[in-house]
């Protein structure tokens, strides 16, 4: 690890710490040149498939598009920002175990409507709308029958 300040190539590791939910770590390391300290992260580097969407284009998978969509749907619900994280997270994990290189847009699709169904059933027909296509209040209807049952 090179020295932020000086350049130098070579750093000693003089503290680490774990975060409290495991997946990161934090060290703090002192220069062997200047002897300045400074603070690294480190995170597991996973790789998310790509996603294809309808038109056949293939996309990197975008955490921030995931969370847009459920900020959309969840807008004025109260919903927590932690409730949101674990959403997402459950999905992001159900991505990786799929153990596949691509996934269909409409898997995601699908996924962000299982979540927001535990989580909110105004936001999931929000969502559903428009992941649907609604052409009108009767599609509207089916759906909030679906959910009252």
């Amino acid at each position: 690890m090179k020295c932020p300040f000086c350049g130098h190539g070579e750093t000693q590791v003089v503290e680490t710490r774990e975060s409290e939910d495991g997946d990161l770590v934090r060290r703090r390391r002192r220069c062997g040149g200047c002897e300045k300290r400074f603070t690294t992260y480190e995170r597991p580097d996973v790789a998310f498939p790509a996603v294809v969407k309808k038109d056949g284009r293939r996309i990197d998978y975008a955490s921030n598009k995931l969370r847009a969509s459920f900020a959309l749907a969840l807008r004025k619900r109260p919903v927590s920002t932690e409730q949101i994280d674990g959403a997402i997270e459950r999905i992001e994990e159900n991505l990786l175990n799929l153990g596949v290189r691509e996934v269909l847009s409409n898997r995601i699709g699908e996924l962000v409507m299982r979540e927001l169904k535990k989580l909110d059933k105004v936001a999931y027909i929000r969502f559903a709308s428009v992941y649907r296509s609604f052409e009108d209040i009767d599609d509207f209807k089916t759906l909030v029958d679906e959910v009252r049952r």
